[in-house]
Protein backbone atom coordinates (compact mmCIF):
# COMPACT_ATOMS: atom_id res chain seq x y z
CA UNK A 1 0.00 0.00 0.00
CA UNK A 2 1.34 3.41 -0.98
CA UNK A 3 0.40 6.80 0.41
CA UNK A 4 0.67 9.22 -2.52
CA UNK A 5 0.54 12.99 -2.72
CA UNK A 6 2.12 16.01 -4.33
CA UNK A 7 3.98 18.80 -2.62
CA UNK A 8 3.40 21.61 -5.08
CA UNK A 9 4.95 25.04 -5.46
CA UNK A 10 8.29 24.11 -3.89
CA UNK A 11 10.32 27.26 -4.46
CA UNK A 12 13.95 27.46 -5.47
CA UNK A 13 15.00 30.30 -3.21
CA UNK A 14 18.37 32.01 -3.22
CA UNK A 15 19.08 33.44 0.21
CA UNK A 16 20.90 36.77 0.19
CA UNK A 17 23.08 35.37 2.98
CA UNK A 18 23.59 31.76 4.03
CA UNK A 19 21.87 30.38 7.11
CA UNK A 20 24.11 30.74 10.12
CA UNK A 21 24.23 27.62 12.30
CA UNK A 22 22.99 27.54 15.87
CA UNK A 23 25.71 28.35 18.38
CA UNK A 24 25.66 27.55 22.06
CA UNK A 25 22.92 29.65 23.60
CA UNK A 26 22.12 31.37 20.29
CA UNK A 27 19.28 30.50 17.90
CA UNK A 28 19.89 29.70 14.26
CA UNK A 29 19.91 32.83 12.13
CA UNK A 30 18.82 33.41 8.57
CA UNK A 31 17.95 36.43 6.53
CA UNK A 32 14.36 37.20 5.70
CA UNK A 33 15.11 38.19 2.11
CA UNK A 34 15.65 35.93 -0.86
CA UNK A 35 15.32 35.73 -4.62
CA UNK A 36 12.87 33.36 -6.31
CA UNK A 37 14.25 31.18 -9.10
CA UNK A 38 11.16 29.10 -9.95
CA UNK A 39 9.11 26.23 -8.59
CA UNK A 40 8.74 22.49 -8.88
CA UNK A 41 6.30 19.85 -7.60
CA UNK A 42 7.40 16.72 -5.78
CA UNK A 43 5.19 13.67 -6.39
CA UNK A 44 5.86 10.97 -3.81
CA UNK A 45 4.53 7.55 -2.96
CA UNK A 46 5.50 6.05 0.40
CA UNK A 47 5.27 2.30 0.97
CA UNK A 48 3.61 2.16 4.38
CA UNK A 49 5.00 -1.28 5.21
CA UNK A 50 8.72 -0.55 4.74
CA UNK A 51 8.98 3.25 4.46
CA UNK A 52 10.58 3.33 1.01
CA UNK A 53 9.67 6.22 -1.24
CA UNK A 54 9.15 6.55 -4.97
CA UNK A 55 9.55 10.21 -5.86
CA UNK A 56 9.77 12.40 -8.93
CA UNK A 57 9.66 16.12 -9.57
CA UNK A 58 7.62 17.73 -12.31
CA UNK A 59 7.36 21.38 -13.26
CA UNK A 60 3.56 21.24 -13.49
CA UNK A 61 0.88 19.81 -11.25
CA UNK A 62 -1.78 18.44 -13.57
CA UNK A 63 -3.40 15.08 -14.21
CA UNK A 64 -0.87 14.33 -16.94
CA UNK A 65 1.96 14.56 -14.39
CA UNK A 66 -0.04 12.41 -11.96
CA UNK A 67 -0.46 9.82 -14.73
CA UNK A 68 3.31 9.92 -15.40
CA UNK A 69 3.88 9.33 -11.70
CA UNK A 70 1.49 6.36 -11.68
CA UNK A 71 3.40 5.00 -14.69
CA UNK A 72 6.66 5.37 -12.74
CA UNK A 73 5.13 3.49 -9.81
CA UNK A 74 3.92 0.79 -12.21
CA UNK A 75 7.46 0.40 -13.52
CA UNK A 76 9.16 0.35 -10.09
CA UNK A 77 6.74 -1.87 -8.13
CA UNK A 78 7.05 -5.61 -8.85
CA UNK A 79 4.43 -6.69 -11.39
CA UNK A 80 3.10 -9.52 -9.20
CA UNK A 81 1.89 -7.08 -6.53
CA UNK A 82 -1.45 -5.29 -6.37
CA UNK A 83 -0.99 -1.58 -5.73
CA UNK A 84 -3.32 0.29 -3.38
CA UNK A 85 -2.85 4.04 -3.60
CA UNK A 86 -4.12 6.29 -0.81
CA UNK A 87 -4.46 9.90 -1.93
CA UNK A 88 -6.54 13.00 -1.34
CA UNK A 89 -9.56 14.17 -3.31
CA UNK A 90 -7.61 16.61 -5.46
CA UNK A 91 -9.23 17.03 -8.87
CA UNK A 92 -6.22 15.77 -10.84
CA UNK A 93 -6.65 12.35 -9.21
CA UNK A 94 -10.17 11.95 -10.62
CA UNK A 95 -9.96 13.08 -14.25
CA UNK A 96 -10.97 10.98 -17.24
CA UNK A 97 -7.27 10.59 -18.11
CA UNK A 98 -6.60 8.95 -14.73
CA UNK A 99 -9.79 6.86 -14.79
CA UNK A 100 -8.88 5.57 -18.26
CA UNK A 101 -5.34 4.73 -17.15
CA UNK A 102 -6.62 2.90 -14.06
CA UNK A 103 -9.05 0.90 -16.21
CA UNK A 104 -6.05 -0.38 -18.19
CA UNK A 105 -4.07 -1.14 -15.02
CA UNK A 106 -6.36 -3.21 -12.80
CA UNK A 107 -3.64 -3.96 -10.25
CA UNK A 108 -3.95 -0.30 -9.18
CA UNK A 109 -6.76 0.65 -6.78
CA UNK A 110 -7.13 4.22 -5.54
CA UNK A 111 -8.55 4.96 -2.10
CA UNK A 112 -9.40 8.59 -1.36
CA UNK A 113 -9.01 10.12 2.09
CA UNK A 114 -12.10 11.93 3.35
CA UNK A 115 -12.25 15.64 2.53
CA UNK A 116 -10.15 17.70 4.96
CA UNK A 117 -8.46 14.55 6.27
CA UNK A 118 -5.28 14.46 4.24
CA UNK A 119 -3.37 14.43 7.56
CA UNK A 120 -4.07 10.70 7.75
CA UNK A 121 -2.04 10.21 4.56
CA UNK A 122 1.41 9.26 5.83
CA UNK A 123 3.24 10.88 2.92
CA UNK A 124 2.16 14.24 4.40
CA UNK A 125 4.44 13.46 7.37
CA UNK A 126 7.25 12.69 4.93
CA UNK A 127 6.74 16.10 3.31
CA UNK A 128 7.07 17.72 6.75
CA UNK A 129 10.40 15.94 7.24
CA UNK A 130 11.75 16.95 3.81
CA UNK A 131 10.68 20.53 4.58
CA UNK A 132 12.52 20.51 7.91
CA UNK A 133 15.60 18.66 6.63
CA UNK A 134 16.05 20.30 3.26
CA UNK A 135 13.70 23.05 2.19
CA UNK A 136 13.46 25.36 5.19
CA UNK A 137 17.19 26.11 5.19
CA UNK A 138 17.87 25.63 1.50
CA UNK A 139 19.65 27.95 -0.86
CA UNK A 140 18.80 26.92 -4.40
CA UNK A 141 19.65 29.29 -7.22
CA UNK A 142 17.91 27.20 -9.86
CA UNK A 143 15.03 24.76 -10.10
CA UNK A 144 17.49 22.15 -11.43
CA UNK A 145 19.59 22.24 -8.24
CA UNK A 146 16.42 22.10 -6.13
CA UNK A 147 15.19 19.05 -8.03
CA UNK A 148 18.62 17.42 -7.80
CA UNK A 149 18.68 17.95 -4.04
CA UNK A 150 15.15 16.54 -3.67
CA UNK A 151 16.19 13.44 -5.64
CA UNK A 152 19.31 13.03 -3.48
CA UNK A 153 17.23 13.46 -0.30
CA UNK A 154 14.86 10.67 -1.39
CA UNK A 155 17.80 8.40 -2.30
CA UNK A 156 19.32 9.07 1.13
CA UNK A 157 15.95 8.35 2.82
CA UNK A 158 15.69 5.06 0.92
CA UNK A 159 19.16 4.02 2.15
CA UNK A 160 17.57 3.70 5.60
CA UNK A 161 13.78 3.86 5.13
CA UNK A 162 11.50 4.13 8.14
CA UNK A 163 7.81 3.43 8.05
CA UNK A 164 5.63 5.62 10.22
CA UNK A 165 3.77 3.88 12.99
CA UNK A 166 0.66 5.27 14.65
CA UNK A 167 1.26 5.57 18.40
CA UNK A 168 -2.39 5.89 19.35
CA UNK A 169 -5.24 3.50 18.74
CA UNK A 170 -8.20 4.47 16.59
CA UNK A 171 -10.32 4.55 19.75
CA UNK A 172 -7.95 7.04 21.43
CA UNK A 173 -7.96 9.31 18.36
CA UNK A 174 -11.75 9.20 18.03
CA UNK A 175 -12.22 9.83 21.75
CA UNK A 176 -9.98 12.89 21.64
CA UNK A 177 -11.72 14.15 18.50
CA UNK A 178 -15.12 13.65 20.15
CA UNK A 179 -14.02 15.70 23.17
CA UNK A 180 -12.79 18.47 20.88
CA UNK A 181 -16.07 18.54 18.96
CA UNK A 182 -18.05 18.77 22.24
CA UNK A 183 -15.84 21.59 23.46
CA UNK A 184 -16.12 23.68 20.29
CA UNK A 185 -19.69 22.89 19.25
CA UNK A 186 -21.08 25.70 21.39
CA UNK A 187 -18.35 28.17 20.53
CA UNK A 188 -19.44 31.63 19.42
CA UNK A 189 -17.35 33.44 16.82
Amino acid sequence: MYCVDEKSQIQALGRTQPTLPMMTGMPEKRTHDYLKYGTTTLFAGMNISDGTVIGKTYRSHRSIEFKKFLQLMDKEIPKDLDVHVICDNYGTHKTKLIKDWLALHPRFTIHFTPTYSSWINQVERLFAIVTDDLLRRSDHRSVQTLESDLKAWIENWNDNPRPFIWTKTAEEILSKTGKLIQRISGAVH
